[in-house]
């Protein structure tokens, strides 16, 4: 069982049979006597990856949702389904673009990630914190970004996500990208 008092950041906890994991908390102490001490939770809802602002008292308990992160690798897309293969069973499954959200657009061939898993079925993946990809298409000159005075341009991305790059890249070049951001992060010798 996990009380309240053992909530930390990334902690995932089952409530009302919907797994969530938390992303900040915070405890409220009353200024009444004999009031309940609160503690309040912004979660992500696993199934579902919507945001949730949770309220609970000091002291509830709450189950550890079955949740299993394994090895897999992105094989290929096909329309919106996309087809993966589990590393250690070599068992293939597919997710469509509606369940994949915005991790569909840094997915690319070969890249080895993380299935989660609740009750048995794969219900979503788990990005790398970055990806290398290659520039297949750079904009014209850059605009000046005025508050971190860097330069940048478009670039399209070798699955044909944009990103902002600075001016000295090229077609051809290979870079990283942060995949929570979508920030570019530096060039990648290939």
């Amino acid at each position: 069982m996990i009380f309240t008092n053992d909530f930390r950041k990334g902690l995932p906890i089952l409530v009302e049979g919907v797994p969530y994991v938390i992303l900040e908390f915070t405890v409220q102490t009353p200024s009444a006597r004999g009031a309940a001490t609160l503690v309040r939770v912004r979660a992500r809802n696993v199934l579902t990856s919507a945001l949730q602002d949770l309220t609970f008292k000091s002291g509830d308990r709450f189950e550890e949702p079955d949740l299993v992160k394994r090895k897999i690798n992105f094989m290929y897309a096909e329309g919106d389904d996309f087809h993966f293969m589990d590393e250690e069973s070599y068992e293939q499954f597919h997710l469509g673009r509606e369940t994949l959200g915005e991790a569909a657009k840094w997915l690319i061939e070969g890249v080895t990630l993380r299935s989660i898993v609740f009750e048995g079925k794969v219900i979503g993946i788990e990005l790398p914190q970055s990806i290398e990809m290659d520039v297949v298409e750079t904009g014209p000159g850059g605009r000046s970004d005025m508050a971190s005075g860097k330069v940048t341009k478009p670039a399209t991305l070798s699955n044909g996500t944009v990103i902002k790059v600075p001016v000295y890249l090229e077609a051809g070049e290979r870079v990283m990208v942060d995949t929570g951001t979508g920030e570019f992060v530096k060039r990648v010798a290939k």
